[in-house]
């Protein structure tokens, strides 16, 4: 089983933020894949399905939106992990991340939060060893920016890439759910080209 989490802050308020693109992506993966509904679990709203492999055989995935603010994901995804006894290795994590150029996107496992309270939280309450998944908003290239950068809606020059990019994490699932994260990194990529570059330039320009 894997237990894929996306991380945000609930209401309609934030449904735009940068900081929810991580929800954003998890909702795209049960629509691409036909999960079921959406119910109330582990402090947050979870979807159960199931996705093919690379090798054919169907593994077993749990969705999971924490509902208790992006601060405390770590409560929701620690509970996850304990009621179903999960190893890190059995947990990815989808995130915002302001040091990437928007859209890029890049696999990772272990390391510090780099600033980000969600994951931090999960380091804490949950395990620094999580698979993360990291999606590229930009910076706004000063500090003292960052909070109203994230906690604003995207623009509407870039839906269209927001859209490709997680689109792209919902239809390369199978080499995620087979371990394959690199493949997994270079698939999205494939599908959801976008340009490479120092994240505070590209966001300055938007």
């Amino acid at each position: 089983m894997l237990l894929i989490t996306g991380l945000g802050n609930p209401g309609a308020a934030y449904a735009g933020h940068r900081h929810n693109i991580g929800f954003r992506v998890v909702e795209r993966i049960a629509d691409v894949h036909g999960f079921g509904p959406w119910r109330s679990r582990f402090l947050g709203l979870a979807s159960e399905g199931a996705v093919p492999s690379l090798s054919g055989d169907r593994v077993k995935v749990l969705l999971l939106k924490p509902q208790t603010y992006m601060n405390e994901s770590g409560r929701s995804v620690g509970e996850a992990m304990s009621f179903f006894k999960l190893s890190p290795s059995a947990v990815v994590a989808f995130y915002d991340e302001l040091d990437l150029a928007p859209g890029r996107f890049r696999m990772k496992t272990g390391g510090g939060a780099a600033g980000h309270n969600g994951v931090r939280s999960i380091i804490a309450q949950a395990s620094p060893d999580v698979r993360r998944a990291r999606l590229g908003i930009g910076h706004p290239g000063d500090k003292d920016k960052v909070l109203a950068h994230v906690l604003s809606d995207f623009a509407k020059a870039d839906e269209p890439w927001v859209r490709a990019l997680c689109d792209a994490c919902a239809r390369a699932l199978p080499m995620l759910v087979s371990g394959e994260d690199e493949k997994y990194q270079a698939e999205v990529m494939r599908l959801a080209p976008a340009p490479k570059g120092d994240p505070r330039q590209n966001a300055a320009k938007e």
